[in-house]
């Protein structure tokens, strides 16, 4: 009599052709050509073999779904700059968002940074200065820097994150420049973190409404469009001083007029742009930079832009049309309170409780599931080309100016 050999385990992966699928451990068989029957003590080796699978199957499972049931761990997020609009909308939003939170700050003020992390509950030594950012390398803490200094800074900060390993946000406008842009990029690429904008409108119902309309060509092709954005300054702070801003009401408040323009034309750059400058009737406040201006932004495809933006004036509005109808946003740009209607009745969609939350929970969800922004970096590179062009275009006296791509 030969020697006895245990039974073979076969575990089938998935149905065989021209046979019944039973699956999983329910395949479990001695081999065919055992003539003799199995001694007793061989069964009951079998019986607590399968039994022991069959246990670790179950326990895999249960494992698998605590873990489902088990809330993902925030991405923490350091807060670069603690100006009016991270004080204000981007530390709100981080208490709303599902995905992320507030871990640390970087800030030229130690008292500032103190006063974050105790009214906002993260750890003192999450602050960091401008001096010292780099050594949020080291902080495990932090999984993101959102950049909110004065928009001449920008391309600085997000190197400088980059550089730290750690995904990054700018806010808008990118940068000041379309070299300092492609430079923030060209950091991010090598460093291999992601790059977003604080472009909060992408993430509203009513502007992704317009973008589904422009993509869907719900009126046809949207081929008309007029827009403004402007607020009356009443007096110079850092958004009117060229070397920090950049630019006047262009850079802050006319870039959302160029994003919605290039939403109506489904995505398209303009090919070309004329613009000229209002004149100024407070130069002592605007002293170096346009009060307001005036532009057209020429698409491929034959639709034209008529836009404007101001520091004098209170303005926030967005019209386009087709030839099987129009849509208008009005109030167009804000932080809440947004409305919209088209040829066909009120717009189906409806406020949110802060669209920076939702902006930083998708990001937060990209960063997790490696998946693209619909907000990128090169949107932001983009815009710069379109926002040179139309200061080119003023400075020219209103000349007729390519968009470089």
């Amino acid at each position: 009599m030969g020697r006895w050999r245990p039974p073979r385990v076969e575990w089938c992966q998935g149905p065989k052709a021209g046979s019944a699928w039973r699956g999983g451990f329910a395949n479990l068989r001695p081999p065919l050509a055992m003539k003799k029957p199995l001694p007793v003590s061989a069964l009951l080796s079998r019986r607590r073999f399968v039994g022991q699978l069959t246990a670790g199957a179950a326990a895999l499972t249960f494992s698998l779904r605590a873990r489902a049931q088990t809330p993902e761990k925030k991405l923490g997020v350091a807060i670069v700059g603690l100006g009016n609009y991270a004080t204000n909308q981007i530390a709100p939003a981080l208490q709303l968002t599902q995905r992320c939170r507030l871990t640390g700050v970087v800030t030229g003020s130690p008292a500032k940074g103190r006063q974050w992390a105790s009214q906002r509950g993260f750890s003192e030594q999450n602050i960091y200065s401008y001096e010292t950012m780099a050594r949020i390398a080291d902080n495990p803490e932090i999984d993101i820097v959102y950049v909110i200094t004065p928009n001449a800074l920008h391309a600085e900060g997000v190197i400088a994150a980059a550089k730290a390993g750690k995904h990054v946000i700018s806010e808008k406008p990118f940068t000041t420049s379309v070299a300092d842009a492609e430079q923030a990029i060209a950091a991010c690429r090598e460093a291999g973190v992601m790059l977003s904008l604080g472009y909060r409108l992408h993430f509203d119902p009513f502007h992704r409404e317009l973008k589904r309309i422009a993509r869907e060509r719900d009126f046809g092709e949207l081929t008309t469009m007029t827009g403004s954005n402007g607020f009356r300054m009443a007096k110079k702070v850092w958004r009117a001083e060229r070397h920090l801003a950049g630019g006047g009401p262009l850079m802050d408040m006319g870039i959302y007029c160029v994003q919605a323009a290039c939403m109506a034309a489904d995505g398209a750059t303009p090919v070309a742009v004329t613009a000229r400058e209002h004149p100024k009737t407070r130069p002592e406040i605007f002293e170096d930079v346009e009060e307001g201006l005036d532009w057209t932004m020429e698409f491929a495809s034959g639709a034209r832009a008529e836009l404007s933006t101001s520091y004098s004036a209170n303005t926030g509005r967005f019209r386009a049309e087709g030839a099987k109808g129009w849509v208008s946003l009005e109030p167009a740009f804000g932080y809440s309170g947004l409305k919209g209607e088209t040829s066909r009745g009120p717009m189906n969609a409806f406020g949110v409780r802060s669209q920076q939350a939702l902006q930083l929970d998708d990001f937060a969800r990209c960063i997790r599931e490696k998946s693209p922004t619909i907000v990128p970096g090169e949107m932001g590179l983009r815009d710069m080309k379109i926002i040179t062009a139309i200061y080119a275009s003023a400075a020219a006296g209103g000349k007729r100016t390519l968009v470089k791509t």
